[in-house]
């Protein structure tokens, strides 16, 4: 019987920052492969160096048809998908290794914590953040969404000893860019599926954002953090739905 393999996916675009930390975490791994989209930073330099396999698609169809890509380009009987900007524990990966030699399951999850500019955050709704990342060849894909994409699957889930640190919002430059993308992506989303936006329900919903984050989620358990992530959801909720009124306005009547 052979000996099972481990491939790790990862997406990248001017990923550099973490994405040499990222790759030494997963050395262990029998092949990675990077589908890159147009960097123009030192990511593919990085990639190549710590040995992935990089192929550049620069179309961009939305962060959960290019994660397909990037599954779709290994051979190994199992698959790892993980973003630029995480990092594998050494006790992950030890568990990951095992769950390999003895699988108890096709997908396993992972116990992710995320960084929010230097601060652990462990409430506000992004802890415990169980996310199903480990899986055998064809027992999952991503699903087709734009952004926020979501592994689906259809079989039992194991979750993993040990962590997989996110450095998700290095700096404040890094947070305003990825209002401003998650909000347009998450606009033309729901453009697609006809759903309808106005100002109303831009400040709505923006203001349930920020109170679902700092209070039923305990956002102020993590202190300054914790409030900036309130009012980023807050932002992103409202400028998401402003956008979609923007579109549905520029949509042509009959």
């Amino acid at each position: 019987m052979n000996e099972p393999t481990l491939g790790v996916a990862i997406i990248t675009k001017n990923a550099a920052a973490r994405l040499a930390e990222c790759l030494q975490s997963v050395a262990f791994a029998d092949e990675i492969v990077v589908i890159d989209g147009g960097s123009t930073d030192a990511t593919v330099d990085i990639a190549r160096t710590y040995g992935a396999r990089v192929l550049t698609e620069t179309d961009w169809p939305g962060f959960g048809p290019q994660k397909n890509r990037a599954l779709d380009a290994l051979a190994t009987t199992w698959i790892l998908s993980i973003d630029a900007d995480e990092i594998v524990t050494p006790e992950l990966a030890v568990s990951i290794a095992a769950a390999l030699a003895e699988p108890r399951a096709q997908v396993y999850a992972l116990d992710r914590l995320s960084a929010f500019c230097g601060h652990w955050v462990r409430h506000s709704g992004w802890y415990p953040d169980w996310i199903p990342r480990l899986f055998r060849r064809g027992a999952a894909r991503f699903s087709d969404d734009l952004v926020h994409e979501r592994l689906v699957f259809s079989t039992p889930v194991e979750r993993l000893a040990g962590k997989l640190l996110h450095h998700s919002y290095e700096d404040f430059e890094t947070v305003l860019r990825k209002l401003d993308a998650y909000s347009t992506a998450g606009a033309r989303q729901r453009h697609a599926a006809g759903q309808r936006g106005s100002f109303g329900k831009a400040l709505a919903r923006g203001a349930w954002a920020f109170v679902r984050t700092y209070v039923l989620r305990r956002g102020f358990l993590d202190g300054r953090a914790g409030f900036m992530i309130a009012v980023f959801n807050a932002g992103t909720v409202y400028y998401r739905f402003l956008k979609l009124a923007h579109l549905d306005a520029r949509k042509p009547r009959r």
